[in-house]
């Protein structure tokens, strides 16, 4: 049936075929002169907004690219010697800087995307992030939408709406909470030697530490964060058979990107991991929407049992309630949850990983600290919460990994005005010189390059923890949780988690690299403590053997 319509229909069109030939023949070269016209006016408009780029920029050095880092399409495109890409930071991160002779440059595209600077200076990123009583500078709306999904929150406000979700936050984040994490922390590090068997072993092989440091710190959230009462054999399926809570959260955990870019009708599609995470959204976003009318109800009628609940999710929801006219709405609520924690959850697990995996292959480095964990705690006690201050090596371990893998490894901001930085000379140069800024210029505050500064760092390529020892636990002179009253909320949170943790760890077991046949440890070193990036920075999969001590 289709062939003869088919045929019957080219033959009538046969003849206009062959006039418009024709036309073609006769305007040949018409169209060519229209191709070459268009063509000569892209690249004339090209030239134009690349000679404007510079004077945003002031002519300050750096690169000549096609398109900006993190605009489309190249961010999209794999970083290489024409393209930035994405993760330029860190790719290039030990001779983007030395390439220029300075740690703030420009980067010009001359086909697609705005000017701009990127610096890793944190003198510019107190200007752009700090900025005193008042910045000129906020946070670009296209770059928050990925902080968003759960709901406006601490981390992507700005401005007043920042003010206010920082005055309900704080009250949540105090000793109470860090109490109850220490003792959470020392809990769940028992119940991972009891779960995996590990309590009799003398020699036990991760090939994937991750693994284990993820399902760490996602319990600790459970417990501290949310007050669930999960344990390290929670089954991963409800008494119903629908997704468990703490399932839902390391689904949620694992796919969050899905929604945040994926179309609509995307979501739909009878994929399994797509499905799954649908699943895990809506369990949770319906149970987070019950246990705040649940908590509310108790606040209200001022139950005892609310008294004696510590966590983070509680304690916020009932500063919240004394707030009155800054009270957040439910959906704030969960937004602020949601991404302090989940942040936390995948910075604390990424850097506990690295930690250890610096250690394995530095072994008079954790020597040291396994002597002050001897020396604070001994052979035979649990550690407790009063002790954190005093193991500031294993602090100081856990904070050098976090500096050479900075979990929140760009800080992006706009000016919304017209405004002027004072960059500061190179090293070795004194005074600095004022770049005007013109309304709508990215600054991108790489953290990365701050935390490889030679500036600031002796030797920064190197794992050294003693640059931290003796430092005070919330000293600023650690930039790598961001700076000034935007810092990580959390920090404290991650460090009493974490510092727990490895004490633990440390005195039970020596943490040595799985060397590959002929293999040395800097090579392994090379191979394996090499970054992944997600939504944060973390560290390629990690695999190490905890030795039993004698």
């Amino acid at each position: 049936m289709s062939e003869p319509m088919d045929a019957s229909f080219l033959g009538i069109l046969s003849p206009y075929y062959a006039d418009f030939h024709q036309f073609l023949e006769r305007n040949n070269l018409t169209i060519t002169n229209a191709l070459i016209t268009l063509s000569a006016v892209f690249v004339v408009s090209r030239i134009v907004k690349y000679r404007q780029g510079l004077q945003t920029v002031s002519h300050l050095p750096g690169l000549r690219v096609p398109f900006w880092p993190l605009g489309l399409p190249g961010v999209l495109i794999p970083t290489c010697w024409w393209n930035p890409g994405a993760y330029f930071t860190w790719t290039w991160r030990e001779s983007l800087y030395k390439r220029f002779g300075h740690d703030t440059i420009s980067i010009v595209p001359f086909v697609g995307g705005p000017a701009g600077l990127y610096t890793a200076n944190l003198d510019i990123a107190r200007q752009v992030v700090v900025g005193g009583h008042k910045t000129s500078f906020i946070k670009p709306e296209s770059m928050s939408r990925v902080l968003l999904l759960w709901g406006m929150n601490l981390v992507a406000s700005d401005g007043e709406v920042w003010r206010r979700h920082r005055r309900v936050m704080g009250p949540a984040f105090n000793n109470d909470l860090y109490r109850l994490v220490w003792k959470e922390s020392l809990s769940t590090y028992k119940e991972m030697l009891a779960g995996e068997g590990w309590e009799s072993k003398k020699e036990v092989e991760i090939p994937i530490l991750q693994k284990f440091t993820f399902k760490y710190a996602l319990l600790i959230i459970g417990k501290c964060g949310f007050g669930f009462d999960f344990n390290w054999f929670s089954p991963p399926k409800a008494a119903d058979g629908k997704m468990s809570v703490l399932e839902s959260l390391r689904v949620v955990a694992d796919t969050y990107m899905i929604p945040v870019f994926m179309p609509k009708w995307v979501l739909k599609l009878p994929f399994k991991r797509i499905q799954e995470s649908n699943e895990a959204h809506e369990q949770l976003m319906h149970f987070m929407k019950t246990q705040v009318s649940e908590r509310k109800a108790e606040i209200r009628s001022q139950a005892e049992s609310v008294d004696n609940r510590h966590d983070a999710f509680t304690m916020l929801v009932k500063a919240n309630e004394e707030e009155g006219k800054f009270k957040l709405d439910d959906q704030e609520l969960i937004g602020n949850v949601f991404i302090m924690l989940f942040a936390g959850h995948e910075t604390t697990a990424h850097t506990l990983a690295a930690t250890l995996g610096f250690l394995s292959v530095n072994e008079d480095i954790q020597e040291e600290i396994y002597e002050q964990v001897i020396s604070v705690v001994g052979h035979d006690r649990d550690p407790e919460f009063d002790d954190y201050s005093k193991l500031d090596k294993v602090l100081a371990g856990f904070y050098e990994a976090l500096r050479l893998f900075p979990a929140g490894y760009l800080l992006i901001r706009e000016a919304y005005e017209d405004t002027v930085l004072h960059v500061p000379k190179p090293v070795g140069e004194e005074g600095t010189t004022t770049i005007p800024i013109p309304k709508g210029t990215q600054v991108v505050i790489d953290m990365i390059g701050a935390q490889l500064n030679p500036r600031y760092f002796d030797k920064p390529e190197e794992f050294r923890p003693s640059r931290w020892y003796g430092l005070a636990t919330d000293s600023e002179a650690f930039s790598a949780f961001s700076i000034g009253p935007r810092a990580c909320i959390g920090r404290k949170f991650a460090t009493v988690e974490s510092v727990c943790f490895l004490s633990m760890l440390l005195r039970d077991f020596k943490v040595q690299p799985i060397l590959r046949p002929g293999e040395t440890k800097q090579q392994w070193g090379n191979r394996v403590l090499d970054a992944k990036i997600v939504i944060t920075l973390g560290m390629a999969d990690v695999p190490v053997r905890f030795v039993r001590r004698t």
